[in-house]
């Protein structure tokens, strides 16, 4: 019997040339054989992370908020994956209004576009800043979203979330078939730009002497936990496959590190000894964060390149 052909689906990825959406539009293109158009402003977003499928994509360049701009874009879509936003910590506390109003009038824009096209199928990107300070670590998708002090800057970035979760879930009970929202977890990997804490780290590491001076926020007994980007797009390419409506999911690893050993992972992996300078920490900026993953697990996933070795790929380019 010959073997049925699987059928090639008309793919919309907003915020396409961003670091995490780069990434998946190398999956869909490489490992799906869809087909994809990408739409972003490019304001953090670059062409240069869609290289090896810029040939096989479609790029329009627009922003979610200019409906005019989501009308060029053209012919059936089949599903949408929404990540355009602005990421980077200190954008959260210098354009908090910008954040905002791409997160509410954006989405609205997109969702509307996504209805009159005739969507079946909806993945919201969202994010562990939800969670800001959370009731139990590691924290499960059923934990209480907050916003802690509305007159923070910084959350602008989880508010826009929460607000996008909200009326994405509402919205998507009329219009789609299938609603996914996914929250990552501190991602990292190559050609991430520098407003993140490894990138940062890299940056500064290859800079500094030996035995100069390290600064860092806070007290460096802060806690995250870091998904390597090739891990990351295994865990989002099993929501898209095996992933149900209206669920929720978890995207990254359980494995706890303290920045203070993050740092010390770095001076071994540069060979320099260095002097920690401790600086008091952004207001607001949470004290832990560690995704519980035991729903995602239960179809299939399972992270396994080191935080170690994830640096290593970074630094050495491999």
């Amino acid at each position: 019997m010959a073997k049925k052909k699987k059928l090639t689906k008309n793919i919309l990825v907003t915020g396409g040339s961003g670091f995490i959406g780069s990434a998946i539009v190398k999956y869909l293109v490489k490992n799906q054989n869809n087909n994809v158009i990408v739409f972003d402003n490019n304001s953090r977003g670059k062409s240069s992370r869609l290289k090896g499928v810029k040939d096989k994509i479609t790029f329009i360049k627009g922003d979610i908020r200019s409906e005019d701009n989501l009308n060029a874009i053209k012919g059936k879509i089949d599903t949408v994956i929404h990540l355009a936003y602005v990421n980077g910590t200190k954008f959260f506390y210098q354009k908090p209004f910008e954040i905002l109003d791409i997160a509410i009038n954006g989405l609205i824009n997109v969702l509307n576009f996504s209805k009159k096209k005739g969507v079946k199928n909806f993945y919201l990107a969202s994010s562990s800043e939800v969670y800001q300070t959370p009731l139990k670590v590691p924290t499960d998708e059923n934990e209480m979203l907050k916003i802690p002090d509305i007159h923070n800057p910084r959350y602008s970035y989880g508010g826009g979330k929460i607000i996008s979760e909200l009326y994405g879930i509402h919205f998507a009970n009329i219009y789609f078939k299938k609603f996914i929202i996914f929250r990552p977890h501190n991602v990292y990997g190559k050609d991430m730009g520098n407003e993140h804490v490894i990138p940062e780290f890299i940056k500064r590491f290859k800079q500094i002497k030996n035995k100069n001076k390290f600064t860092i926020q806070g007290s460096g007994n802060e806690i995250r936990s870091f998904i390597y980007i090739d891990d990351f797009v295994k865990g989002f390419d099993l929501i898209y496959k095996k992933g149900r409506n209206s669920e929720i999911y978890n995207i990254g690893t359980n494995k706890k590190v303290k920045i203070i050993n993050l740092v010390k992972i770095l001076s071994e992996i540069f060979n320099k000894k260095i002097i920690i300078n401790k600086q008091k920490l952004l207001k607001g900026s949470p004290s832990i964060r560690c995704p519980d993953i035991k729903k995602i697990k239960k179809i299939g996933f399972r992270p396994n390149i080191s935080l170690k070795e994830g640096l290593k790929k970074i630094i050495f380019n491999d």
